[in-house]
């Protein structure tokens, strides 16, 4: 696609000019797309006017003095609740109306194109396009009654006569009436007649009519800093603030239709997640219940503080509380369930985990008991003997602090000599130079390992030790029943644990400046404590890091639209000089989004900026890791989430990664997977992730993308002439920055063609050969595995025959023979007399026995070959699920021309079964099942089997075999069953029938297209796999075998011929222990990677190149490289995805946004976007990785 594809389509525009209007006026449609009578527009008008009105009514009675202003508001309130109630009463009886109408479904076109049927003024189409209603009753009385109170009070506040004493201006006065109605009555509208949709969309759906209470909910705050002034008295920085929010009070609806307010969900959580924060110490949690129930408990502890009476018990309380709250409460909750249930039920079985769970045993209970008797110990002791000392060059306060300062130089420098890139820009002379195997990366990296043991060491236990002794020592703790104390000083007592680097940075800026102005007499020393300084830093700190982040994501926008070539517009230019012209506009507005740590809205990833909405940090309303675009691929990255989570811990710990906060976002690549990882939570010893599997199947922007990200990480680590000394880093504008890599333990894909071994003739006749072989192989381990689990069952039944008396000759026989199955429902030559001349070749059920054995039940549906009649069309069935092959293109479906002529008169000469009698009496324990041996052969094939027969490889197998299950066996026993002829007729017999299902009776080399069908399960139809499939048990056994003998044929051509049996039986048991060899599309073959196979083996077909090819799996520990996104950048465009799709409902799959655009990874990120938004094929739950 071009840079110039539209941004919305024609249909996208006109809908999106219809809804915005509306969104701008609180919900009026006055812009339908069609012609509607003149009383539509002019009843929501009058509707919209009305708060007005009744308002207007107050307020001329209070400047008339015929009532108190008070009493005027309660006038004006009470008529909009009653009007409120009798639109809602209104719309019930509508619907009511029509309710039976509804229930037709009669299909009306100008309904489904968003017309609707108008028949007069109040008529019942008409009062439910004006006013939808609500759908909970609790909703019509609640919604009404805030209408009522929202114009009272709106009607007190904008009395001109107040207005008049706060700016004594009657221009102004004037202005701020009208306009401050225009504000209440939008809210009004939106509140009781229509809601319109909010650009500041936070949730795709508004189940519980939240977004209805939105615009009220602003208005009451502007509403509450006027009553708080009323009633405060004259407070000149109140009265300040209420005339500035009487004027920000007519920008409303723009601040509104603009998407700057966010609704009410995102506003709280928000809320809290800054709160916690930056006030109390915390940090974001990974689910809304634990950031609510984590924001109660720490705002609970600073109120607690407050009345403690003693400054040591202050110290105590602030500290302990401060330790136990940064860890990580609800793991060390759930290792506390786990243990207590597994001793009250230690049988209950084991889940699999998806990741490191923290498990909170003896050590670590101790360890976490140590230090935090330490540090109470510490700060008791230095605050009661030292804690009265004013801070000087000279005090103990200073001496710490200048550890602090050399601490925080030598943290910093070990951090970044941990990661490829200096800063981002320089090549690390330190880090390994052109990594490419693991063996070689550990070895290069172990002196780094050392320093991040040492840094890991100085982080964990040193740091907090010696802030907490800056912070005991300060004299502000001397001050009891002080707000600023309980907050301030709560706030780094927790900080000191829960977040330890960003507390060393505060202290050591707060320590700075009280040695350069400690003897100045400024309202930093006179007006602030320590607490309230640290909190202060705190905050400009976090705003001026995202300040610079998003000024470098503008102008990563900016520059990139005009040199990246495929995002260059006709508009570029436009807007590139727009945005220098009104820079200090665009500087203002990332100003406002860092103050509010709210997202920068590029549109529609345009050099055009907005202010999104403040939203918590994980963007997504949902929780975390519940939904995802489950598909095949999911499997490889739910096999190696568990060791890459490891692999984390150590980097994070070290350092590798950078400094990591919650809101942090790295992405992973290898091979042609990338991961997306999001930081959620931190605190002492742990931090929580989320981690993302993108789509392996590789479009078009997907792949320019890819490729970039190769690009960036292959710079970096594996081009040596890009490793030289501070080389630069070549992509410093990409949001993505290389930092590490890690050792994961997962599979590596590798895809060859085998041309030139499929095709190939002696190959195929040596197939042909050692199939024979392989079968009875598996055969001989079938039988002998069984014959150990019937013997295990034997022993377990001896000890509750007492007890349980059972039929054990018949449990025997049921396990060591399968059943009969001469009834099933089997397409063979007996079948065909079931399609008779009368039969509808296309009716969905057969007739005569084949449907007498359809309904014996699921007793007799075994699992065959699903074969479609000749000449019919393929078609539903009964339960929906549509037949397919499973082949992969149509080349090599089965083509069945038709069933054999027979004649119902002539009997074939078919093989009858012999009665056998064995020499050997343990030979039952190998003896193949009789139903195995009734396939209609020839008895002439049967001796030219013979010949075939690999005596020689059948005594040798037979002679591997211990038998070490059987309590009493002869001596003789391998020799005697090598002997018995019966034993080995039988197998002579079973491999004749299941060569015969696979190959027919002729002795001719299969094509390479039928191998391919023959290991894909889909030969064409035949009487003897008719017969085969007919036993699913024995179709399985040498459909493995065959799948064995392919794989044997590949490593044959490969790696040389087999030269001994000891070498055949190697490579059989490794394919038997090591090896899954099947289909990708085969529910055996995730299940193999869940279980960690080591190797996996495939046989494909490409249809568009017409070559066969393999693909191998193989399980092993690689470097997979990790960099660090910029994580404004992809908050920003987020933010615009969310805009786009929930309220431009933009779902177009070619528009603009979601191109490729290598440097901003555009199309990667809107991926990486929790569904329904993005479509990540795999998502976490919340993993909780220990730094311990």
């Amino acid at each position: 696609m071009g840079p110039d594809v539209p941004l919305l389509n024609d249909y996208k525009q006109e809908f999106f000019l219809k809804r915005f209007p509306q969104t701008v006026l609180g919900g009026p449609r006055f812009k339908l797309g069609y012609c509607a009578p003149p009383y539509i527009y002019v009843n929501q008008i009058i509707l919209f006017l009305t708060p007005w009105v009744l308002g207007g009514v107050g307020t001329l009675l209070y400047q008339l003095d015929i009532m108190k202003d008070y009493y005027t508001a309660a006038l004006s309130g009470g008529l909009m609740l009653v009007t409120a109630l009798i639109l809602q009463l209104t719309n019930l009886h509508a619907r009511q109306r029509t309710v039976t109408v509804e229930r037709m479904q009669v299909p009306n076109t100008l309904t489904d194109e968003d017309e609707y049927e108008f028949s007069s003024c109040l008529g019942s189409e008409t009062v439910k396009f004006i006013i939808p209603g609500k759908k909970y009753i609790v909703n019509t009385v609640f919604h009404s009654f805030l209408a009522g109170v929202m114009c009272g009070l709106g009607t007190w506040y904008l009395l001109p006569n107040r207005i008049t004493l706060l700016y004594d201006n009657v221009g102004g006065t004037v202005m701020i009436f009208v306009f401050g109605w225009v504000t209440i009555c939008i809210g009004e509208y939106s509140l009781i007649i229509n809601t319109a949709t909010e650009t500041a969309a936070f949730q795709a759906l508004d189940t519980y009519e939240i977004t209805a209470l939105m615009r009220p909910f602003y208005i009451f705050v502007f509403i509450a800093v006027d009553l708080a002034y009323r009633f405060a008295g004259n407070i000149p920085v109140l009265e300040q603030t209420n005339q500035i929010l009487h004027i920000l009070f007519l920008f409303l609806p723009f601040l509104w239709a603009l998407g700057i307010l966010p609704l009410l969900d995102a506003l709280f959580l928000w809320g809290m997640e800054q709160v916690l924060e930056f006030v109390l110490g915390g940090s974001p949690m990974s689910s809304n219940i634990k950031l609510l129930v984590m924001f109660l408990i720490s705002a609970g502890t600073a109120i607690a503080s407050y009345f403690i009476p003693s400054t040591l018990g202050v110290v105590l309380f602030m500290t302990g509380f401060g330790f136990i709250l940064s860890l990580n409460l609800s793991e060390i909750g759930f290792s506390f369930k786990h243990t207590m249930s597994s001793h009250l039920a230690s049988s209950k079985s084991k889940t699999l985990s998806s990741g490191p769970r923290i498990q909170f045993g003896r050590r670590e209970f101790i360890f976490y008991l140590t230090v935090l008797t330490f540090a109470l110990i510490e700060a008791s002791l230095l605050h009661h003997f030292a804690g009265f000392t004013a801070f000087s060059k000279e005090s103990p306060q200073a001496i710490v602090s200048y550890f602090l300062i050399i601490l925080l130089l030598i943290m910093w420098i070990l951090r970044e000599i941990q990661r490829v890139y200096l800063f981002g820009v320089f090549r690390n002379p330190f880090y390994p130079k052109d990594i490419r195997t693991v063996t070689v990366f550990m070895e290069k990296q172990r002196r780094l390992m050392k320093v991040g043991v040492v840094r890991r060491i100085l982080l964990t236990l040193v740091s907090p030790f010696v802030m907490i002794a800056f912070i005991s020592l300060d004299c502000s703790l001397q001050n009891l029943h002080s707000v600023s104390v309980c907050i301030g000083f709560t706030r780094i007592f927790r900080m000191v644990w829960q977040n330890t680097e960003n507390a060393m940075l505060d202290t050591v800026v707060v320590s700075i400046v009280q040695m350069l102005v400690f003897n100045t007499d400024v309202w930093w020393n006179r007006s602030l404590d320590t607490g309230i300084r640290l909190l202060l830093v705190g905050v400009i700190r976090d705003r001026l890091l995202q300040f610079i982040s998003k000024l470098q994501f503008a102008l990563t926008v900016l520059l990139t639209s005009w040199t990246e070539k495929k995002q260059r517009r006709k508009s570029s230019t436009t807007l590139i000089t727009l945005n220098v012209v009104f820079f200090p506009v665009v500087l203002a507005f990332i100003a406002v989004s860092a103050v509010l740590s709210s997202p920068l809205l590029p549109l529609f990833t345009l050099p055009i900026f907005l202010i999104g909405f403040p939203r918590p940090i994980r963007s997504w309303p949902g929780s975390v890791g519940v939904t995802a675009s489950v598909c095949s691929d999911t499997v490889y990255y739910k096999q190696m989430v568990p060791s890459l989570a490891a692999a984390l811990q150590s980097a994070l710990a070290a350092g590798s990664l950078g400094l990591f906060l919650p809101g942090s976002h790295y992405l992973c690549r290898f091979q042609d997977r990338l991961i997306w990882i999001l930081v959620i939570e931190r605190g002492f010893t742990y931090c929580c992730v989320n981690i993302k599997g993108l789509e392996l199947q590789e479009t078009s922007c997907h792949t320019a993308e890819a490729h970039r990200v190769d690009d960036i990480f292959a710079m970096a680590f594996e081009r040596e002439e890009h490793a030289k000394t501070l080389s630069l880093n070549h992509h410093f504008g990409n949001i993505l920055t290389p930092c590490t890599a890690l050792p994961v333990r997962l599979y590596s894909d590798a895809k060859n063609v085998l041309s030139g071994i499929i095709d190939s003739h002696e190959n195929l006749k040596q197939l042909k050969d050692d199939f024979v072989k392989v079968l009875v192989w598996v055969l001989v381990q079938y039988f002998y595995n069984k014959s150990k689990t019937c013997e295990k069952l034997d022993k377990a039944d001896k000890d509750t025959d007492e007890s349980f008396p059972i039929n054990k000759k018949a449990f025997n026989n049921t396990v060591e023979r399968p059943r009969s199955v001469r009834d099933e429902d089997s397409f063979s030559v007996e079948t065909i007399e079931d399609w008779t001349d009368d039969s509808d070749l296309f009716d969905l059920e057969p007739t005569g026995r084949m449907r007498e054995r359809k309904e014996m039940g699921p007793a007799a549906t075994a699992p065959r070959m699903h074969l479609s009649i000749p000449g019919s069309v393929e078609m539903q069935s009964r339960d929906g699920a549509l037949q397919k092959t499973p082949l992969e293109d149509k080349l090599h479906r089965p083509v069945v021309l038709g069933l054999p002529a027979l004649d119902k008169g002539k009997k074939q000469e078919v093989l009858r079964l012999p009665s056998l009698e064995f020499s050997c009496s343990y030979s039952e324990l190998l003896s193949i099942p009789e139903e195995w041996r009734t396939a209609p052969i020839p008895a002439s094939k049967l001796n030219e089997m013979r010949q075939r027969f690999p005596e020689e490889w059948y005594h040798f197998i037979l002679s591997q075999l211990d038998f070490f299950h059987l309590e009493e066996k002869p001596a003789s026993l391998l020799e005697d069953l090598t002997k018995d002829k019966a034993l080995k007729d039988l197998y002579i017999h079973g491999v004749l029938s299941c060569c015969f299902g696979l190959f027919g009776l002729d002795s001719t080399v299969p094509a390479p297209s039928h191998v391919f069908r023959a290991y894909t399960g889909g030969i064409p139809w035949s009487v003897g796999l008719d017969w085969l499939t007919g036993k699913p048990e024995l179709f399985q056994l040498a459909l493995k075998a065959f799948r064995y003998t392919f794989k044997l044929m590949v490593d044959q051509a490969s790696l040389g011929p087999v030269e001994s049996f000891k070498e055949l039986v190697n490579y059989l048991e490794e394919y038997e222990n090591d090896w899954y060899i099947g289909l990708v599309s085969d529910i055996e073959w995730q299940q193999a990677i869940l279980k960690e196979k080591p190797y996996l083996f495939s046989l494909g077909h490409d249809p568009n190149m017409g070559v066969y090819t393999g693909r191998v799996l193989t399980l092993q520990k690689l470097l997979v490289q990790v960099g660090k996104l910029n994580g404004d950048a992809v908050r920003g465009q987020w933010a615009n995805l969310s805009w786009e799709l929930l309220y431009a409902t933009n779902d177009d799959e070619e528009r603009y946004s979601i191109q490729a655009h290598p440097v901003l990874l555009r199309n990667l990120t809107v991926q990486a976007a929790d569904p329904p938004l993005g479509y990540p094929v795999y998502s976490s739950e919340p993993l909780h990785v220990p730094l311990f």
